[in-house]
C-alpha cells in the first residue's frame, strides 16, 4: 500500500512517500481502507520532538491517529462489525501502533466504532482525538444539567467539542477566545464568547458566576493557563486539563479545595488498558452527532495525503480554525 513514511525526526518536510507491506488483519482487530484523517498536536510533538517523547514509536514510522473508513476485512473474534461498514477511531500512530498516513490500518475493535450517518468522512476523522478527551474530560469532571461550565480554548480542536457537549450536558457554556473569528465560533456553537484580551478573570467571573466561580474549568490550552483556570473555579470547583506538562503553584487551588482532572486519552492505546472505554465514547459520540447536537468543525483548508507536511505546517501555525484534515482522494500524488 502507499504511505507517508518518517524515516527521522524533524520539521514538515521529513514525510516521504513510500509503498509498504499492506497490514493483514488479525484476531479481535478490522482492515479499514482509510478514507480520512486528521492531525492533532500530538502529532507534530511526535515528528518534532521523536524519541525525546515517551510515546514516540521507532524510524520508520507512520504516523496519524484519527481516521474515518471503510471496513475491508474482517478478523477472528469479532461479530459487531462486518465488510462495508463504515467506522471511525483512533487507533495507532505511537509506540509499536502503525498510523494512519497510509492506504489502510488494522485497528482494534476496542478503538472504534460507527461512523454517525449525517457527517462526511472528513468530519468523521477529526472527531476521535478530540472527542473523546473532551467526553472523558467533562465526565470526569462531572458535569451536571445546569451547572455553569467554562472551556478555555473553544475554537481550537478539543475545546469546541468540550463545548459542544458541555451545552448536551445540560450546562451553561461559556468560552474563552482571542479574536472575532474565535468568538463568532464560540457563539455560532452555542457558548457565551469571552474575550481573554480584554477581560480579566476576575472581570468574567463577576459578570457570569456573581463571583463565585464556574462549577466546572475545562481547560484545553494548559501551561500556564492553569492558573487562569484556578482563578476562574469556584470553591470546590472541578478542573479538566488536557495539557498539564509543567511545574505549577498549587498554592490557589489548595485554598480553594479544588479537583484537578488530567486527561491523557492515549493510555488505552500505549498500555491496552480499557481500550473498551474509547470504543463506548465513540459510541456514544455518534449518538450525539446524529441527534444533531454535535458538529466538528473542520478547518478552510484542504489537504491530501501526499500534502502530511503541509497540513502539519497549518496546525502548526496557530492559523487553524478547528480540525485540519487529510484526505485519502488523491493517492496518485505519492
Amino acid at each position: 500500500m502507499k504511505a507517508m513514511i518518517l524515516n527521522s525526526y524533524g520539521g514538515p518536510e521529513v514525510f516521504t512517500a513510500a509503498e509498504v507491506a499492506k497490514p493483514q488483519v488479525k484476531v479481535g482487530h478490522v482492515l479499514v481502507r482509510i478514507m480520512a484523517s486528521s492531525v492533532n498536536t500530538v502529532d507534530t510533538m511526535i515528528r518534532q520532538m521523536g524519541k525525546d517523547l515517551p510515546i514516540s514509536p521507532d524510524l520508520p514510522a507512520i504516523l496519524g491517529m484519527d481516521f474515518a473508513g471503510v471496513i475491508e476485512a474482517v478478523g477472528e473474534g469479532v461479530s459487531d462489525y462486518q465488510i462495508g461498514d463504515e467506522v471511525y477511531g483512533c487507533a495507532g500512530g505511537l509506540a509499536d501502533l502503525p498510523g494512519t498516513l497510509a492506504e489502510y490500518i488494522v485497528a482494534d475493535v476496542q478503538l472504534i466504532a460507527r461512523k454517525a450517518k449525517n457527517i462526511s468522512m472528513q468530519q468523521a476523522a477529526a472527531i476521535p482525538l478530540v472527542g473523546i478527551t473532551a467526553y472523558e474530560g467533562l465526565k470526569r469532571a462531572g458535569i451536571e444539567s445546569g451547572q455553569d461550565v467554562l472551556v478555555h480554548g473553544g475554537s481550537g480542536g478539543v475545546g469546541h467539542i468540550a463545548l459542544q457537549l458541555a451545552k448536551y450536558f445540560g450546562a451553561n457554556v461559556y468560552s474563552t477566545g482571542g479574536g472575532d473569528k474565535q468568538l463568532a465560533l464560540i457563539e455560532e456553537l452555542g457558548a457565551t464568547g469571552i474575550n481573554y484580551k480584554t477581560q480579566t478573570v476576575a472581570d468574567y467571573v463577576a459578570q457570569y458566576t456573581n463571583g463565585q466561580g464556574f462549577d466546572v474549568v475545562f481547560d484545553s490550552v494548559g501551561g500556564a493557563n492553569m492558573l487562569n483556570s484556578f482563578e476562574a473555579a469556584k470553591l470546590n470547583g472541578q478542573i479538566a486539563s488536557t495539557v498539564s506538562l509543567l511545574e505549577l503553584d498549587l498554592s490557589v487551588a489548595h485554598f480553594k479545595g479544588l479537583s484537578l482532572h488530567v486527561v491523557f486519552m492515549l493510555i488505552p492505546m500505549l498500555h491496552n488498558y480499557k481500550r473498551q472505554d474509547h470504543a463506548n465514547i465513540l459510541s456514544k459520540i455518534t449518538e450525539i452527532v446524529e441527534a444533531g447536537q454535535l458538529i466538528p468543525v473542520l478547518d478552510e483548508t484542504n489537504f491530501t495525503l501526499a500534502e502530511i507536511g503541509q497540513a502539519h505546517e497549518r496546525l502548526s501555525s496557530g492559523k487553524a480554525m478547528g480540525k485540519v484534515v487529510v484526505t485519502n482522494s488523491k493517492l496518485s500524488e505519492i
